[in-house]
């Protein structure tokens, strides 16, 4: 998603995200040029899903990471959740190597059309080596 060549896109609308014991306006923003969507709180980025283009029609999601103090506020789900929104909304599908999305997927089995099925990555219960 791109709103001016070269610039980052937000994903969708910057509706706050709250949790339990936690408060905050989350903002997730896909950054194509260095192939990362970033959540950012405030002016902070807190947490990273990095991935890389695969033609003109798959996207593979490589990592993400949250740093710790906003870890277990369910920051890395709407961050995947987003992401995962985005892939669909341009019509792509995924190649998943990072574990933490596909345990998300295999919780979310609305999403589990995405997964393009020649090259759908990491299995279930399998993490491939790099």
């Amino acid at each position: 998603m791109t709103i001016n060549e070269g610039a980052p896109a937000m994903t969708d609308a910057a509706e706050p995200t709250r949790y339990a014991g936690a408060a905050f306006d989350l903002e997730v923003v896909n950054d194509e040029k260095l192939g990362i969507y970033d959540a950012i709180v405030g002016d902070r980025e807190v947490a990273g899903l990095t991935y890389n283009v695969a033609g003109d029609d798959r996207v593979v999601l490589l990592a993400t990471s949250v740093i710790p103090e906003f870890r277990k506020q369910g920051v890395a789900t709407e961050l995947i959740r987003r992401a995962l929104n985005d892939v669909r909304a341009q019509g792509k599908t995924l190649t998943i190597m990072c574990p933490i999305v596909r345990t998300f997927i295999e919780h979310n089995p609305e999403y589990a059309d995405l997964i393009d099925r020649e090259h759908p990555g990491a299995t279930p219960g399998h993490t491939p080596l790099p």
